[in-house]
């Protein structure tokens, strides 16, 4: 066991280092880690609702702050690329994500286009029932999202590592409340960037090309 968590604790020290210097983004993955946490809250009872907050807050808030904040150039802190953080990133990198995306934005149009999804589920009733079998149908998405992903490392990696990163995934809200509720009072503060004081960025990452 000490050594999976020792594969949780890498992937989460790459991540931090690489993809989370920008107090910007850090604030927007405190949202949405919070909203991701009340999803897990409503998940048993209603996973339509826990789908369409997961997407619409957490997942937006998140890749936004990715896509508009984080810088994509030279790495100095870390004396890297971008290409090449992408090449070795462990779980969904912008390629990756840019898929997931679009499947995401597919599935209301498909839902509207076909309520009955081609026959395979009860046809919705009106706006109301649209928008409740497009918050299953999000929810499905992120869960098969979480599962395909996981399989591929099992075969590409190895299972200790497909489960290392599920659960990294799956434990990401609790970890960024911790990690970042400061961060948005750094940025009012005039710091737009995480100085990562005390953090080892000359640990080695876990480079193998996935």
């Amino acid at each position: 066991m000490r050594e999976f968590f020792k594969k949780v604790e890498i992937l989460r020290h790459d991540d931090h280092r690489y993809y989370h210097q920008c107090r910007i983004n850090q604030s927007l993955h405190l949202l949405s880690a919070i909203s991701f946490l009340v999803a897990y809250a409503v998940a048993f009872t209603d996973p339509a609702s826990a789908g369409i907050i997961g997407w619409v807050i957490g997942m937006v808030s998140r890749q936004s702050g990715h896509i508009f904040f984080e810088p994509r150039g030279y790495d100095q802190l870390n004396q890297t690329s971008y290409s090449h953080k992408e090449s070795i990133k462990v779980g969904y990198n912008m390629r990756r994500k840019g898929v997931l995306i679009t499947i995401w934005l597919s599935l209301p149009a498909l839902l509207w286009l076909s309520p009955s999804l081609f026959g395979l589920i009860e046809p919705a009733q009106g706006a109301a029932g649209w928008v409740h079998d497009t918050g299953l149908a999000w929810f499905a998405l992120g869960a098969g999202g979480l599962l395909f992903r996981t399989l591929h490392l099992f075969v590409l990696r190895s299972p200790a590592w497909g489960l290392a990163w599920m659960t990294k995934i799956l434990t990401d809200p609790f970890h960024n409340v911790e990690i970042y509720w400061k961060s948005p009072i750094a940025l009012l503060r005039g710091q737009r960037y995480d100085p990562l004081d005390g953090l080892d960025v000359s640990a080695p990452a876990e480079t193998k090309t996935v």
